[in-house]
């Protein structure tokens, strides 16, 4: 495996490295380096896998973007989405900045910190999405391609369990099938 991309094996011989998916109203995309990726119109999110858009979901918020979100139809609106958002496997909110950025005041609103904090937390809870702060936007894409990578591997090994539990079923039906004539 090269150091600079994830390829996962897959069953036997062939092996796969999933494709990101941007959603297409993203408007500073987060530049990946070790994956693929390629605009597409998500449902929810801002980014997820090619083929599993209806299980990984992860939305991403700056910090002026997420206190946007806790006012007026603001807040409505990023509440649906969360809620969209919900029905996924795989699911988070991830912030890119500090909560000392939040908690300090280094941002523009008259919102308190402590409604901020207090939304956040009560997303968490309501919505069921894991809240991830990353410190910038190198890291945030490293940590969506781990996530997308971890994943599809899990994915892939209950897949391929499946298979494996398919195939010795139908293997005894075929010895029983050969003994009892």
């Amino acid at each position: 495996m090269a150091k600079d991309s994830y390829i996962l094996p897959i069953f036997d011989d062939t092996a796969v490295q999933p494709t990101l998916i941007i959603d297409s109203r993203e408007q500073m995309p987060l530049q990946f380096t070790r994956l693929k990726s390629q605009p597409g119109s998500l449902q929810t999110g801002d980014y997820s896998i090619v083929g599993c858009e209806q299980l990984f979901g992860v939305e991403r918020k700056s910090i002026p973007d997420l206190v946007q979100c806790c006012t007026g139809s603001n807040r409505e609106r990023f509440c649906r989405e969360l809620h969209r958002l919900r029905g996924h496997q795989f699911k988070r909110l991830m912030i890119i900045g500090s909560k000392s950025e939040i908690l300090t005041g280094r941002y523009r609103s008259g919102i308190s910190p402590q409604s901020i904090m207090a939304s956040i937390s009560a997303w968490e809870i309501r919505f069921d999405t894991p809240v991830a702060w990353i410190p910038s936007p190198e890291e945030a894409s490293h940590q969506i391609e781990s996530w997308a990578c971890w994943f599809v591997r899990e994915i892939l090994k209950t897949a391929s369990t499946i298979v494996d539990k398919t195939k010795g079923d139908y293997e005894t039906e075929m010895q029983s099938a050969g003994t009892d004539r």
